[in-house]
């Protein structure tokens, strides 16, 4: 659980995370962007359940883990019209690992 996180400790966290995964991050507040060869990530770091975004054609949220499926049922309701995932962030990660973070796909659908 990030219980003692901030929302600015959550968003330089989601920057951590994607610069570790070869995007190069913009640095803006709130909504930024996260980018890699043609792939060009909305990435939304929430402590909360957002309304849910329209635009972009790949969306990241990054939220705490207690967040996470509240947000995960939310999406799957609303059926957003681009691909999504959510990074389920952790208090600390602990040394040596990935991070801290849980990726969490919406179910596949094959007809898409």
């Amino acid at each position: 659980m990030v219980s003692g996180t901030t929302t600015e400790n959550l968003h330089e966290r989601a920057k951590t995370i994607f610069r570790g995964l070869g995007y190069d991050v913009t640095d803006a507040a709130g909504e930024f962007r996260a980018e890699r060869d043609w792939k060009t990530v909305f990435v939304n770091p929430t402590r909360d359940v957002p309304e849910t975004p329209t635009g972009g054609d790949l969306r990241c949220f990054v939220t705490p883990e207690d967040t996470a499926d509240s947000l995960r049922e939310k999406l799957l309701a609303d059926k957003p019209d681009y691909d999504w995932a959510i990074l389920s962030v952790t208090d600390a990660p602990a040394a040596g690992t990935d991070g801290g973070y849980d990726v969490i796909h919406p179910p596949q659908d094959p007809l898409r």
